[in-house]
C-alpha cells in the first residue's frame, strides 16, 4: 500500500507541470482555430483581377491602371517565365500582315507603346533592326502587305532579287524573289519585356493558380482564392485557356511545341548582327522561315512557322530535337552560307497557343458580362500586347463597346490554321 501513496516530491512535479501542459494544449488550440481561418486577402476588393501574367495580361493591367482602375495580377509561375508563351529572349515586330489590315493597324498602335516602354526602361526592349520580308515574284501576300505599307506611309525600301542580293552579301537569293525592309519595325525582347511592363505599371504579380471564375449572387462580386473579390475578371492565361474552360476551348485553343535555335557567328563576324542584318522572313518555302540578328548577345536566331505536335505547358520536357537542329542547319547553309558550320550556341522548346482560325480570342465568358477570355496568339500575338490590352480594357471601361466579330468565341472553331508569326 505505501508504494501507493504518491511522494511530495510527486505532487510538486505534477503541479508544476499542470500550467505548462495547460499552456500546451491552449497553444496547439490556437494553432488549429487559425488554420481554419481563411488568410486575409491582400488586397479586399478591386475593380478587375486579371488571370495570367504574359504580354496579354501585363498591358491589360498596364492600360486599366493607366486609366485609374485597381487591379490584381496573378500568375502561377510569375511574369515572363520559361514555360509563357511570352518568354524567352526576343520576338519580331512587323507591319507587314498582306490583306489582313486588322493586324497591320494593331501593330502599327502597338509600336508606339514598345518604343515609349524601351525609353524608360533600363535596357532596350525594342530593337530598330528592320524586317525584311521575301517571297518569290507574284507572291499575294508580299504585294498586298507593300501596298498596305505605301498607302499608310510606314518606312519601307523594296526591290527585286539584284536589290536583295547587293544589300545583303551576307545572305543567298535566288532568280525570281523579291523583298521588302520595313525600316521603323525590327525586335522585341521578350520575357524582360514583360517584366519591364508590370514595373512601369506599378504592380506586383501574385503567384496564385486561379480557378474557373465564381460568381457570389449575393455579392454581384467574383470570388478571389484569398478572400479577395472583383467586379471584373480577365483570364489571360495563354495555353492554359483550354485547360481552365475544357467545356468552352478543348480544341479552340491549342498549344503546339515549337522549336527556336539559336548559333554563333565566327570571332569578329558582323554580319549577323545589326546593323548588317534585320530580322528576315523567307516565304518560300511552303513554311516560313525566320530569324533574328544576333541581338544582346543571344547569337543569331532561326526559327520555322509550323505547328509542331499538342503539347502540355505544364510537363513538357524543352529539349531541342535532333531532327529541328539538321533542318535549321540545312537551311543556314543555303540561305547563310557563312553560317553553315556556326556552332549551336542556344535554343528554347517554346509554343504556340493556336486559336482555329489564327485570330485572337477577345470575348466575354459565355453567360458572364464581366468575365474575359483572352489568348489565341497564334504565334504572332507578341507583337500586339498593348493593343489587345487596350482593347480588354476599353471593354471593361465601356461595357456597351461592341466586340471585334473576327475576336469572337462564335468563330473559334475546332481545326487549327495556320499561323503568321
Amino acid at each position: 500500500m505505501a508504494d501507493s501513496v504518491p511522494t511530495r516530491r510527486a505532487l510538486l512535479t505534477g503541479l508544476a507541470a499542470a500550467p505548462i501542459a495547460a499552456a500546451a494544449a491552449a497553444e496547439r488550440k490556437e494553432r488549429r482555430s487559425k488554420k481554419r481561418k481563411p488568410p486575409r486577402p491582400t488586397v479586399q476588393h478591386v475593380d478587375v483581377a486579371i488571370v495570367g501574367a504574359g504580354v496579354f495580361g501585363a498591358w491589360t493591367a498596364w492600360h486599366l491602371l493607366r486609366a485609374g482602375k485597381s487591379v490584381r495580377l496573378f500568375d502561377a509561375y510569375g511574369a515572363g517565365h520559361v514555360r509563357a508563351s511570352s518568354g524567352g529572349e526576343s520576338r519580331v515586330i512587323r507591319m507587314g500582315y498582306g490583306a489582313d489590315t486588322i493586324y497591320s493597324q494593331m501593330a502599327r498602335e502597338s509600336l508606339k507603346y514598345w518604343k515609349d516602354l524601351s525609353d524608360s526602361a533600363s535596357a532596350p526592349i525594342f530593337h530598330n533592326s528592320g524586317v525584311l520580308w521575301f517571297a518569290p515574284q507574284g507572291d499575294a501576300y508580299t504585294a498586298q502587305s507593300l501596298a498596305w505599307l505605301q498607302a499608310n506611309g510606314v518606312g519601307h525600301e523594296h526591290g527585286d532579287v539584284r536589290w536583295l542580293q547587293d544589300k545583303y552579301r551576307q545572305m543567298q537569293f535566288y532568280q525570281g524573289e523579291t523583298g521588302i525592309l520595313e525600316t521603323e519595325t525590327g525586335a522585341l525582347i521578350a520575357g524582360r519585356g514583360v517584366q519591364e511592363v508590370i514595373a512601369d505599371a506599378g504592380i506586383g504579380v501574385e503567384r496564385v493558380v486561379m480557378p474557373a471564375p465564381l460568381f457570389s449572387k449575393k455579392t454581384k462580386r467574383h470570388a478571389l482564392p484569398d478572400g479577395g473579390t472583383a467586379d471584373n475578371l480577365v483570364y489571360c492565361a495563354g495555353p492554359w485557356l483550354a485547360e481552365l474552360f475544357p467545356q468552352q476551348l478543348a480544341n479552340r485553343i491549342v498549344a503546339t511545341r515549337q522549336e527556336v535555335y539559336h548559333f554563333g557567328a565566327p570571332q569578329g563576324d558582323t554580319r549577323f548582327a545589326p546593323p548588317e542584318l534585320p530580322v528576315w522572313a523567307d516565304n518560300a518555302n511552303g513554311g516560313i522561315f525566320y530569324g533574328i540578328p544576333d541581338i544582346e548577345g543571344a547569337g543569331f536566331k532561326i526559327a520555322i512557322d509550323r505547328h509542331g505536335p499538342r503539347i502540355d505547358p505544364d510537363t513538357m520536357e524543352r529539349t531541342l530535337s535532333a531532327e529541328g537542329i539538321a533542318e535549321a542547319r540545312t537551311y543556314m547553309a543555303r540561305r547563310f552560307p557563312g553560317l553553315a558550320s556556326a556552332p549551336l550556341v542556344g535554343g528554347r522548346v517554346c509554343q504556340y497557343e493556336n486559336s482555329s482560325n489564327g485570330d485572337y480570342l477577345i470575348d466575354r465568358f459565355p453567360g458572364q458580362e464581366r468575365v474575359w477570355l483572352v489568348g489565341g496568339g497564334s504565334g504572332h500575338g507578341f507583337k500586339n500586347g498593348p493593343a489587345v490590352g487596350k482593347r480588354v480594357a476599353a471593354h471593361i471601361l465601356d461595357a456597351n463597346l461592341a466586340v471585334e466579330p473576327r475576336f469572337t468565341l462564335a468563330t473559334k472553331g475546332t481545326t487549327a490554321a495556320r499561323t503568321v508569326f
